[in-house]
């Protein structure tokens, strides 16, 4: 006789487990970057973390001691990303003109390309400017960037260029009006007109 019991609805039914699953931690990680993006440093917690990545909740404590390593190490990730990002580029330049487009490309379009990077980019500034050790981050990054410059650029140019990149790319993420590239390239033009060969 059939079993007159109705059938378990989807939502009921369990979730498959991942016996071998070697990305959980990088998995995590990702995750971790998509739920600051969505609810900021502050809304962040293990379950809503562990939900995000489709891992058990016991995978947080597993594999991070808590959740300031787990910040850390996300917050890591995504500068190195975005610094490895901008050297290839850097890297890619073969003449004085190509370097000072690849940087007039990094504000007006590269740097904080979405909602999603201007949010973490934000995040990790706050955070940084509070806690000293999320400072190592920053510096890292901020070293990173002037290093890829002077492949091109004298020091002295190229940490005017990162102040520029990254002033000029913040006021272009969130100004109200349209931004003109005219301003950008002229930015660029009048840092350059006082640069010394690298």
């Amino acid at each position: 006789m059939p079993d007159p019991r109705p059938e378990p609805e989807a939502a009921d039914a369990p979730r498959p487990v991942r016996r071998h699953d070697p990305d959980r931690r990088n998995r995590i990680i990702d995750a971790c970057l998509d739920v600051i993006a969505e609810v900021g440093v502050a809304g962040v917690s293990h379950r809503k973390v562990a939900a995000a990545a489709d891992v058990p909740l016991g995978s947080m404590t597993y594999h991070f001691d808590g959740m300031d390593q787990l910040l850390h190490e996300a917050f890591s990730r995504f500068a190195q990303e975005f610094s490895d990002r901008f050297r290839a580029r850097m890297t890619a330049a073969r003449t004085p003109e190509q370097a000072r487009l690849v940087v007039a490309e990094q504000m007006l379009r590269e740097s904080l390309r979405d909602q999603r990077e201007l949010i973490l980019t934000q995040e990790l500034y706050t955070l940084a400017a509070r806690v000293p050790r999320y400072r190592t981050i920053t510096n890292a990054w901020m070293a990173a960037s002037r290093a890829a410059l002077e492949l091109h650029f004298d020091p002295v140019t190229a940490r005017l260029l990162d102040a520029s990149v990254e002033g000029l790319s913040l006021h272009r993420a969130l100004d109200t009006e349209p931004h003109d590239p005219a301003v950008v390239h002229a930015a660029i033009d009048r840092i350059l007109s006082g640069a010394n060969p690298a």
